[in-house]
């Protein structure tokens, strides 16, 4: 009896919570909206002339197309590599495969400053710093662990005798995948990927050790700016950065609810 509480209590508990997380996110909307020339709440009315300035100035659209190109990219090669190693580790099914699968997983594991400073030393011998290959490959490979997280999830759920009929009506293994599996592990498949992208679009440490001069992300550019100057233009791009990944988050609930139905 001494650890009940009503239930009116745990809500009030959860909702807490919740305002905790988001109100520090919150705070940006109005700051975008300033009509001061720094990071300030608005003082005399609210203005969108630094969204306009987002959107108009060179600087700032090369950041956004940079970051748009290395994401979808990035995404292409983890979902490709790690939907097939997810596969091939559910049709294998032995204890080395759980191996596999932890290797698979190192990169969220490790400290990105690690990693970063490893890809630092590698790809200098390999002359991949500051090109856009170079950036691809390091965030497809930090994109992997979410695509064989989901796609491992969703083969979880299949039903193994699906594949075993399509084989005893002649079909081909290229095709069984084809036909068979990726339309049922599908769902899991585009969850990876959302979570690839959101991961490639945000991420700073790895561009700051491998990028120069020629790679200039949206991330990178948010940075720059704290460290140079005050300038609102970056609260405006947090607003964009955080409404493209709740709009991704909210399309991926809606995959896994369509899912279970």
């Amino acid at each position: 009896m001494g650890g009940y509480r009503p239930g009116w209590l745990n809500g009030a508990v959860a909702w807490a919570t919740v305002i905790y997380l988001i109100l520090p996110i919150t705070i940006i909307l109005p700051v975008s909206l300033t009509d001061q020339r720094f990071l300030s709440l608005p003082v005399h009315a609210l203005s969108g002339e630094h969204y306009l300035r987002l959107l108009t100035t060179p600087a700032w659209t090369n950041a956004i197309l940079q970051s748009a190109f290395i994401a979808v990219a990035s995404t292409v090669l983890a979902v490709v590599l790690g939907t097939l190693c997810a596969i091939g580790c559910w049709r294998l099914s032995r204890r080395s495969t759980e191996l596999v699968r932890a290797l698979m997983l190192l990169p969220i594991i490790i400290p990105s400053i690690a990693y970063a400073i490893g890809l630092y030393r590698y790809f200098a011998k390999l002359g991949l710093l500051d090109s856009f290959t170079g950036v691809v490959i390091a965030h497809g490979v930090t994109g992997i662990p979410y695509v064989v997280i989901t796609v491992s999830t969703a083969l979880a759920a299949f039903d193994p005798r699906l594949e075993s009929a399509a084989r005893g009506m002649g079909a081909s293994l290229p095709q069984t995948l084809r036909w068979v599996i990726l339309p049922r592990i599908a769902p899991g498949i585009v969850s990876g990927a959302i979570f690839a992208f959101i991961h490639s679009w945000d991420e700073l440490v790895v561009v700051l050790f491998i990028a120069s001069r020629r790679v200039f992300t949206l991330p990178r550019k948010i940075w720059d700016g704290i460290n140079e100057n005050l300038d609102p233009a970056m609260a405006a791009v947090a607003v964009l950065l955080v409404a493209m990944t709740v709009l991704l988050l909210l399309l991926d609930l809606a995959l896994r609810r369509q899912r279970r139905d």
